[in-house]
């Protein structure tokens, strides 16, 4: 699922721009007509909502796997990003048909997506922008579904360099009894067959699920051997023991905010299928009920710094993924290659989310 929409909105015509690729994306999902047309809906909201408060952003849209269970059909996730300043009143704006402006609008509102969608959320801070998150799966949402059930989760984001279709990056996540593994992938170089290799580690992942992470990644040397190769990072997290296990080969990236503090998790030097080391060694730390990991491929710059913000371990993940893309880059820093986050949260609720 490595094709990816990334649709500048710095104008009106960006709105149709962003409805085109969200029903393609619908059309490769294989979404029923009504679904296309509520994923449509809330494309086009978004759009039209950062020209009206952010004075433009971006919107990200791709496929994804809803909840734990990798056998699900893929649901159709839109990512809204801004820089603008923030929203005042977070609970006013998801009010059906809130406005602060007379601009045009469908008149649907942040309320009604989130009433529609299988999966909604947002993050927004004063000064520093809003993030909005929506999945629309084959189903119709359930109304007053209440919040995600309790339990650690797992989301990302997925920018390919220069807006090319495909991302060389990919990650995945699948839970087999207590254990939750999330898998990072960076295929190398960039293009399809980068993204060939990462995407066969994701599928793979799902036969090697039992396994720790170290066996995990040996496993995928041999699966990968056909391919050009990539680095890999896989966290796994026991919820018996509350422990959180990591391993990498390559240049992936991992922060662990737990207590109120970021630690790193290294990577080991190699490149999975073509140089890995005979033995990699695994980090094993606890984890904690505001505890939040971030993996991240090398798009993202090396010297980023970890976000002061408490709300986003209760956040849907691919909010605080957004979030992490979002405050890490800029125009001083353009990114040189594909860029990748994924996130592991605790499972706390999050204040405006919805679904699982």
């Amino acid at each position: 699922m490595s094709r990816v929409w990334d649709v500048p909105v710095d104008d009106s015509t960006r709105v149709r721009d962003v409805r085109v690729a969200v029903e393609e994306a619908s059309a490769r999902a294989g979404l029923p007509a009504n679904r296309t047309a509520t994923a449509a809906l809330v494309a086009t909201e978004l759009a039209t909502n950062l020209l009206r408060h952010a004075d433009g952003g971006r919107i990200l849209i791709n496929l994804v796997e809803r909840g734990h269970d990798a056998g699900r059909r893929a649901a159709v996730q839109l990512v809204s990003l801004d820089h603008g300043p923030g929203i005042p009143d977070v609970a006013a704006a998801m009010r059906d048909g809130y406005t602060t402006t007379v601009a045009a609008s469908l008149g649907a509102g942040l309320g009604t997506c989130r009433r529609i969608a299988n999966d909604f959320d947002l993050h927004s801070a004063p000064g520093r922008g809003t993030v909005v998150i929506a999945r629309i799966g084959h189903e119709p949402a359930v109304r007053n579904q209440g919040p995600p059930p309790p339990g650690p989760r797992a989301g990302g984001v997925n920018v390919p360099l220069g807006r090319a279709e495909e991302s060389g990056d990919a990650w995945g996540r699948v839970r087999v009894g207590d254990r939750l593994t999330l898998l990072l992938a960076d295929g190398l170089g960039h293009g399809a067959k980068a993204a060939e290799a990462s995407g066969l580690a994701v599928k793979e992942l799902r036969g090697l699920a039992e396994l720790p992470p170290a066996e995990i990644l040996r496993s995928l040397g041999r699966a990968l051997r056909p391919t050009r190769g990539a680095a890999v990072a896989v966290a796994q997290l026991d919820l018996r023991e509350a422990r959180l296990s990591f391993a990498g080969i390559g240049n992936i990236g991992a922060r662990l905010r737990t207590d109120g503090a970021w630690k790193a998790l290294l990577s080991h030097p190699g490149i999975v299928g073509a140089q890995a080391p005979a033995s990699v060694p695994v980090q094993r730390v606890p984890w904690h009920a505001d505890s939040l990991l971030v993996l991240h491929s090398d798009g993202l710059p090396s010297r980023w710094t970890p976000p002061d913000d408490g709300v986003l371990p209760g956040c849907d993940p691919a909010v605080a993924a957004a979030v992490v893309l979002r405050d890490a880059g800029s125009a001083a820093r353009p990114t040189r290659d594909d860029t990748c986050v994924a996130v592991l949260t605790a499972g706390g609720v999050s204040r405006h989310g919805s679904g699982a």
